[in-house]
């Protein structure tokens, strides 16, 4: 018997590992690609000229002279430059090259990722089956967000009350910088027909998120958006990406194509128990009821909240070999087997988890039993199994009261800024789940832009734009001390960016780890109330100011010394590869953000222990640099 085990990384409930990756090779994917799409190695799009769309004007017929001046200006300051290579599609858009693209395969229900970029001023869509657009625009500093931005679901032009749609804002809008790689995912269900071809549920999307962000959850869309291949809704239809609209580029398009399951559950059957069970062993010397049949798991047939057994038999029925993915959610400790071969154990009496596992099955019936056991009066009962495969959406074999979805019963304890800037210490978890630094402040300003600052290390570790923090972690029950950002968060680097350097091969010390590194707390700029972060290092004082760009879409870190003339001194501004741009910026880790040295010495692009840095010697003059994400 054919049984592989192997833990699953998960996208929406979904592993990442069951999706098809769209190869960007060569077109072969794509029905009858017009000349305007291509594939290549990198586009680098300059994110301070605007380029052509569809709103700008047809140009005017030109003379050979007036085409050769043209060409030249276009030559010298063109918004776009192509490297040559693959993974990569592009949309090289002109007014006279502008086709959309189709998928050859078709979908109905889909998940769907991949990553955008945008030049300044351009615009597309995607649409799912070819009918429900999910606007894409450079919507960068946008701050209230409607249907025609980045994220948007675009209305229709219908006049007819009955076929007329308004689209649908996005919650929120974490869109980046022109020129910078976007993550895009969508959970998307087509519309439903019954046997006679009438349409019994709208076409929905069930979660869209914008650099990690929710823009979208479960939101129907009742008719075809703006520009469809046919307003006629069906099953199934292609993807299709706009490209009468601006140039744009794509990669790492991954899909999930998502059918309704046939597994079945026979011959189920139950046996329950009762007592203080603290390891699943205890169950083998104990008395249980007699078996009874059962037509769905369901941990409610106890009818005890506390100190029971259970164990479920019976037959998985799988209709083609295949990989499937077991997802077991319950509190206690659980046993699983498939044939008599160990799938999942956790001997306990007082967890809480939702696990998954993968095991490749051959077509048939399968005997499996589900062992539960639960001693922790603090937890609700809880026991669910569902199954699914890359291709097909998860059963429920489940009562619902068994396994209820996971709702939160604590309301969010939001803090935002008002009319002046909002300060917050605590616990900040760096990129979300690594290393915790415990000695932060979140800075909010009521323009929408906010920034953690580590005083442990005095370095500027993250920023978003948007809502301010969600502090629930921290202030509900006993809390734990920790605030999370509340949006889509550029995290920077770890430990000092202040140092003396042996040489241009030393390391930036670690957090800790240089005496002579002290920190002075902060005082309030009186001009727009943020901190002014202070410290010494090596007896030379240091300021720390960081604030919003005039025009409030990003962030300025501007750094004064008390003292010049230090030798072999540097200060770090970002961690990743740089490449210098025309404008004499920097761009940071292939597309992902920008970094922009206003005042200081010439940066430096180095590699240290395999890390690529950028970094400005110091000599005792102001550094000033605004990070553009």
């Amino acid at each position: 018997m054919k049984i592989k085990i192997s833990i699953l990384l998960l996208f929406s409930g979904f592993s990442l590992l069951a999706q098809e990756q769209l190869s960007l090779e060569n077109l072969n994917g794509f029905k009858d690609p017009s000349s305007n799409w291509k594939i290549v190695g990198d586009v680098i799009a300059d994110r301070n000229i605007r380029v052509h769309t569809h709103q700008d004007p047809e140009p005017e017929p030109l003379s050979k002279k007036e085409k050769r001046k043209q060409k030249k200006v276009k030559e010298a300051i063109h918004p776009i430059h192509i490297e040559p290579g693959t993974g990569v599609l592009f949309n090289d858009y002109s007014f006279t090259q502008k086709d959309h693209l189709l998928s050859k395969w078709e979908h109905g229900d889909i998940k769907l990722e991949m990553e955008i970029l945008i030049p300044n001023g351009s615009n597309s869509g995607i649409y799912l089956q070819g009918r429900y657009e999910l606007q894409i625009k450079d919507s960068w500093g946008v701050m209230n967000p409607t249907s025609y931005d980045f994220g948007g679901i675009h209305r229709n032009w219908e006049e007819e009350p009955s076929k007329k749609f308004l689209g649908i804002t996005p919650l929120s809008n974490p869109a980046k910088a022109p020129g910078l790689w976007q993550k895009l995912k969508i959970h998307f269900e087509a519309p439903k027909f019954n046997d006679k071809g009438e349409k019994i549920a709208n076409a929905k999307f069930v979660s869209v998120l914008l650099n990690n962000v929710l823009i979208h959850s479960n939101v129907e869309v009742p008719l075809p958006t703006g520009g469809p291949i046919s307003t006629e809704e069906t099953a199934m239809g292609p993807l299709m990406i706009q490209g009468d609209h601006g140039p744009m580029a794509f990669r790492n398009i991954k899909y999930q194509l998502l059918e309704e399951s046939n597994v079945t559950l026979s011959d189920l059957s139950y046996s329950t128990y009762k007592g203080n069970f603290k390891g699943l062993e205890e169950l083998e010397t104990a008395n249980g009821t007699q078996e009874k049949s059962a037509k769905l798991i369901d941990i409610t047939v106890i009818n005890e909240e506390d100190h029971y057994g259970i164990v479920y038999k019976g037959k998985i029925n799988v209709p083609k070999a295949d990989d499937y993915v077991f997802s077991i959610g319950y509190t206690g400790g659980i046993h699983f087997t498939i044939d008599g071969k160990n799938i999942a154990t956790n001997n306990s009496s007082d967890s809480e988890e939702n696990l998954e596992k993968t095991v490749s099955l051959l077509e048939g019936d399968h005997i499996f039993t589900l062992t539960n056991i639960k001693d922790a009066g603090w937890r609700a009962p809880r026991l669910g199994l569902s199954i699914a495969t890359k291709n097909t959406k998860p059963k429920i074999f489940n009562a619902y009261d068994s396994y209820p979805p996971k709702i939160n019963s604590v309301s969010p304890i939001l803090v935002n800024t008002e009319a002046t800037p909002r300060m917050l210490r605590g616990f900040v978890s760096f990129e979300g789940n690594q290393e915790r630094l415990s000695h932060t402040i979140g800075v909010g300003t009521p323009e929408g832009i906010n920034f953690v600052y580590d005083m442990g290390s005095e370095n500027l570790v993250g920023m978003w734009r948007g809502n301010f923090v969600d502090a629930t972690p921290m202030w509900h029950s006993r809390g734990n001390g920790s605030f999370r950002p509340n949006g889509s968060v550029l995290w920077t680097f770890l430990n000092q960016p202040l140092s003396a350097l042996n040489d241009l091969q030393s390391p930036f010390p670690k957090t800790g780890s240089a005496p002579e590194f002290k920190s002075g707390g902060y005082t309030i700029n009186k001009e727009n109330g943020l901190p002014i972060f202070k410290y010494t290092y090596k007896g030379v004082d240091v300021e720390n100011r960081v604030y919003p760009n005039d025009k409030n879409t990003h962030i300025i870190n501007e750094v004064h010394f008390s003292k010049t003339g230090e030798s072999n001194w540097y200060y770090k501004i970002a961690s990743g590869k740089a490449k210098q741009l025309a404008d004499g910026s920097f761009d940071v880790n292939d597309h992902q953000f920008y970094v922009n040295v206003l005042s200081g010495q010439e940066p430096i692009i180095r590699e240290v222990n395999d890390e690529s840095e950028l970094i400005i010697p110091v000599d005792g003059s102001t550094i000033k640099y605004e990070i553009i994400w």
